[in-house]
Protein backbone atom coordinates (compact mmCIF):
# COMPACT_ATOMS: atom_id res chain seq x y z
CA UNK A 1 0.00 0.00 0.00
CA UNK A 2 3.09 2.28 0.71
CA UNK A 3 4.49 1.37 -2.20
CA UNK A 4 1.44 2.37 -4.51
CA UNK A 5 1.18 5.77 -2.67
CA UNK A 6 4.76 7.25 -3.42
CA UNK A 7 4.51 5.03 -7.41
CA UNK A 8 5.04 7.22 -10.14
CA UNK A 9 1.96 5.63 -11.56
CA UNK A 10 -0.08 7.86 -9.35
CA UNK A 11 -2.66 9.22 -11.32
CA UNK A 12 -2.06 13.12 -12.05
CA UNK A 13 -3.23 15.64 -14.43
CA UNK A 14 -0.83 16.28 -17.72
CA UNK A 15 0.77 19.93 -17.02
CA UNK A 16 1.12 22.04 -20.77
CA UNK A 17 3.41 25.02 -21.00
CA UNK A 18 0.38 26.94 -21.57
CA UNK A 19 -2.07 26.12 -18.61
CA UNK A 20 1.23 26.98 -16.50
CA UNK A 21 1.85 30.53 -18.29
CA UNK A 22 -1.90 31.26 -17.76
CA UNK A 23 -1.83 30.14 -14.08
CA UNK A 24 1.10 32.40 -13.20
CA UNK A 25 -0.71 35.49 -15.49
CA UNK A 26 -3.52 34.79 -13.53
CA UNK A 27 -1.88 34.52 -9.76
CA UNK A 28 0.00 37.68 -11.10
CA UNK A 29 -2.82 39.53 -11.49
CA UNK A 30 -5.16 38.78 -8.38
CA UNK A 31 -1.81 38.88 -6.36
CA UNK A 32 -1.40 42.92 -7.80
CA UNK A 33 -5.68 43.36 -7.24
CA UNK A 34 -4.69 42.11 -3.37
CA UNK A 35 -1.75 44.48 -3.31
CA UNK A 36 -3.56 47.22 -4.35
CA UNK A 37 -6.25 46.75 -1.99
CA UNK A 38 -4.14 46.42 0.87
CA UNK A 39 -2.49 50.01 -0.24
CA UNK A 40 -5.65 51.89 -0.84
CA UNK A 41 -7.14 50.31 2.50
CA UNK A 42 -4.28 50.36 5.18
CA UNK A 43 -4.48 53.57 7.30
CA UNK A 44 -1.42 53.24 9.27
CA UNK A 45 0.88 53.26 6.04
CA UNK A 46 2.42 50.18 4.90
CA UNK A 47 5.77 48.97 4.07
CA UNK A 48 6.99 48.56 0.31
CA UNK A 49 8.70 45.08 1.13
CA UNK A 50 5.02 43.04 2.25
CA UNK A 51 3.02 45.25 -0.90
CA UNK A 52 5.95 43.33 -2.93
CA UNK A 53 5.26 40.39 -1.22
CA UNK A 54 1.68 40.40 -1.86
CA UNK A 55 2.13 40.62 -5.61
CA UNK A 56 4.78 37.30 -5.66
CA UNK A 57 3.07 35.56 -2.76
CA UNK A 58 -0.05 33.77 -4.91
CA UNK A 59 2.21 32.71 -7.87
CA UNK A 60 5.05 31.17 -5.68
CA UNK A 61 1.57 29.65 -4.00
CA UNK A 62 0.38 28.35 -7.31
CA UNK A 63 4.04 27.03 -8.70
CA UNK A 64 4.15 24.90 -5.45
CA UNK A 65 0.68 23.49 -6.43
CA UNK A 66 1.49 22.78 -9.82
CA UNK A 67 4.48 21.39 -9.11
CA UNK A 68 2.96 19.15 -6.13
CA UNK A 69 -0.10 18.04 -8.26
CA UNK A 70 -1.67 14.36 -6.92
CA UNK A 71 2.05 13.39 -6.31
CA UNK A 72 2.36 13.04 -2.79
CA UNK A 73 5.88 12.17 -2.90
CA UNK A 74 6.73 15.29 -4.01
CA UNK A 75 4.26 16.77 -1.19
CA UNK A 76 6.39 15.30 1.54
CA UNK A 77 9.21 16.15 -0.28
CA UNK A 78 8.56 20.23 -0.57
CA UNK A 79 7.08 19.53 3.00
CA UNK A 80 10.35 18.42 4.22
CA UNK A 81 12.15 21.17 2.33
CA UNK A 82 10.07 23.90 3.65
CA UNK A 83 9.98 22.52 7.12
CA UNK A 84 13.89 23.96 7.29
CA UNK A 85 13.00 27.49 6.42
CA UNK A 86 13.44 30.21 9.35
CA UNK A 87 11.35 33.03 8.90
CA UNK A 88 12.84 35.87 10.57
CA UNK A 89 10.27 38.47 10.34
CA UNK A 90 7.74 39.29 13.47
CA UNK A 91 4.47 38.81 12.76
CA UNK A 92 2.61 42.05 11.50
CA UNK A 93 -1.07 42.72 13.01
CA UNK A 94 -3.85 40.85 12.14
CA UNK A 95 -4.52 42.60 9.17
CA UNK A 96 -1.49 41.79 7.30
CA UNK A 97 -1.81 37.82 8.84
CA UNK A 98 -5.10 38.10 7.09
CA UNK A 99 -4.11 39.44 3.90
CA UNK A 100 -1.18 37.16 3.58
CA UNK A 101 -3.67 33.99 3.69
CA UNK A 102 -5.68 35.97 1.43
CA UNK A 103 -3.03 36.21 -0.92
CA UNK A 104 -1.99 32.31 -0.24
CA UNK A 105 -5.49 31.09 -1.32
CA UNK A 106 -5.63 33.15 -4.31
CA UNK A 107 -2.61 31.09 -5.07
CA UNK A 108 -4.18 27.78 -4.16
CA UNK A 109 -6.94 28.24 -6.12
CA UNK A 110 -4.68 29.32 -9.22
CA UNK A 111 -2.61 26.34 -8.51
CA UNK A 112 -5.54 23.60 -8.48
CA UNK A 113 -7.11 25.07 -11.90
CA UNK A 114 -9.85 26.78 -10.42
CA UNK A 115 -9.68 30.61 -12.29
CA UNK A 116 -13.37 31.31 -11.99
CA UNK A 117 -13.39 30.59 -8.24
CA UNK A 118 -10.05 32.08 -7.58
CA UNK A 119 -10.99 35.58 -9.97
CA UNK A 120 -14.34 35.77 -7.51
CA UNK A 121 -13.34 35.06 -4.44
CA UNK A 122 -10.69 37.71 -5.02
CA UNK A 123 -12.96 40.20 -6.05
CA UNK A 124 -15.93 40.06 -3.67
CA UNK A 125 -12.68 39.93 -0.82
CA UNK A 126 -11.48 43.12 -1.97
CA UNK A 127 -14.66 44.72 -2.91
CA UNK A 128 -15.42 43.46 1.30
CA UNK A 129 -11.93 45.12 2.85
CA UNK A 130 -12.89 48.59 0.74
CA UNK A 131 -16.47 48.52 2.05
CA UNK A 132 -15.23 48.05 5.71
CA UNK A 133 -12.66 50.81 4.98
CA UNK A 134 -15.64 52.94 3.91
CA UNK A 135 -17.63 52.64 7.15
CA UNK A 136 -14.86 52.28 9.36
CA UNK A 137 -15.37 49.43 10.80
CA UNK A 138 -14.78 48.52 14.01
CA UNK A 139 -13.36 52.24 14.94
CA UNK A 140 -13.94 53.61 18.45
CA UNK A 141 -15.75 56.24 19.26
CA UNK A 142 -14.27 57.37 21.92
CA UNK A 143 -10.75 56.93 23.61
CA UNK A 144 -8.97 56.76 27.10
CA UNK A 145 -6.60 59.47 28.30
CA UNK A 146 -4.69 60.51 30.87
CA UNK A 147 -5.43 64.36 32.30
CA UNK A 148 -3.34 66.04 35.01
CA UNK A 149 -4.02 69.27 36.27
CA UNK A 150 -3.05 71.46 38.79
CA UNK A 151 -4.97 73.62 40.94
CA UNK A 152 -4.11 76.38 43.45
CA UNK A 153 -5.27 75.09 47.06
CA UNK A 154 -7.80 76.99 47.82
CA UNK A 155 -10.14 75.65 44.77
CA UNK A 156 -11.78 72.37 45.82
CA UNK A 157 -11.01 69.32 44.08
CA UNK A 158 -13.28 67.31 44.52
CA UNK A 159 -15.90 68.89 42.51
CA UNK A 160 -14.02 71.94 40.41
CA UNK A 161 -13.97 70.54 37.24
CA UNK A 162 -17.56 68.57 37.30
CA UNK A 163 -19.39 71.21 34.92
CA UNK A 164 -16.42 71.18 32.53
CA UNK A 165 -16.63 67.59 32.09
CA UNK A 166 -20.68 67.51 31.75
CA UNK A 167 -20.11 70.07 28.93
CA UNK A 168 -17.91 68.20 26.94
CA UNK A 169 -19.87 65.03 27.77
CA UNK A 170 -16.76 62.83 29.23
CA UNK A 171 -16.69 59.90 31.69
CA UNK A 172 -13.92 60.74 34.18
CA UNK A 173 -12.26 59.05 37.58
CA UNK A 174 -10.37 61.01 39.93
CA UNK A 175 -6.85 58.49 40.15
CA UNK A 176 -4.60 60.41 42.34
CA UNK A 177 -4.17 63.60 44.06
CA UNK A 178 -1.24 65.07 45.28
CA UNK A 179 0.47 68.55 46.56
CA UNK A 180 3.23 70.41 45.28
CA UNK A 181 4.92 73.26 45.81
CA UNK A 182 4.79 73.08 49.74
CA UNK A 183 1.31 72.51 49.38
CA UNK A 184 0.78 75.21 47.70
CA UNK A 185 -0.92 73.57 45.03
CA UNK A 186 -2.86 70.43 44.45
CA UNK A 187 -1.89 68.19 41.42
CA UNK A 188 -4.91 65.82 39.77
CA UNK A 189 -4.37 62.80 38.18
CA UNK A 190 -7.87 61.81 36.04
CA UNK A 191 -8.84 58.72 33.78
CA UNK A 192 -10.87 60.62 30.54
CA UNK A 193 -13.11 58.78 27.96
CA UNK A 194 -13.12 61.72 25.32
CA UNK A 195 -15.58 61.17 22.57
CA UNK A 196 -13.44 61.10 19.28
CA UNK A 197 -15.51 64.40 17.68
CA UNK A 198 -15.19 66.55 21.03
CA UNK A 199 -12.17 69.13 20.45
CA UNK A 200 -9.76 68.98 22.89
CA UNK A 201 -8.44 72.25 22.66
CA UNK A 202 -11.80 73.74 23.66
CA UNK A 203 -11.68 71.23 26.57
CA UNK A 204 -8.30 72.07 28.17
CA UNK A 205 -8.96 75.89 27.56
CA UNK A 206 -12.48 75.49 29.67
CA UNK A 207 -10.00 73.23 32.11
CA UNK A 208 -7.32 76.34 31.73
CA UNK A 209 -9.97 78.89 32.81
CA UNK A 210 -11.06 77.04 35.79
CA UNK A 211 -7.63 76.39 37.38
CA UNK A 212 -6.11 79.70 37.20
CA UNK A 213 -3.98 78.42 33.82
CA UNK A 214 -1.82 76.35 35.87
CA UNK A 215 0.26 73.65 34.28
CA UNK A 216 -2.36 70.54 32.68
CA UNK A 217 -1.32 67.90 30.90
CA UNK A 218 -2.97 65.46 28.27
CA UNK A 219 -1.96 61.72 27.92
CA UNK A 220 -3.14 60.21 24.42
CA UNK A 221 -2.25 56.20 25.83
CA UNK A 222 -2.37 56.40 29.66
CA UNK A 223 -0.91 53.07 30.77
CA UNK A 224 -0.47 51.75 34.50
CA UNK A 225 2.71 52.88 35.33
CA UNK A 226 1.35 57.14 34.35
CA UNK A 227 -0.83 56.57 37.03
Amino acid sequence: MIDSLFSSATTEATLTFTDALLTLAIAIGLGALISLTYMKTQTSGHAQNFVFTMIVLPAIVAIIILLIGSNIARAFSLAGAFSIIRFRSAPGDPKDIAYVLFAMAAGLACGVGSYDYAVLFTVVLCLLMFFLKKIDFGAKKATQKLLKVTIPENLGYEEAFDEVFKQYNVAYELRKVRTTELGSLYELVYAITLDHQANQKEFLDAIRCRNGNLDITLTMSPTVSEY
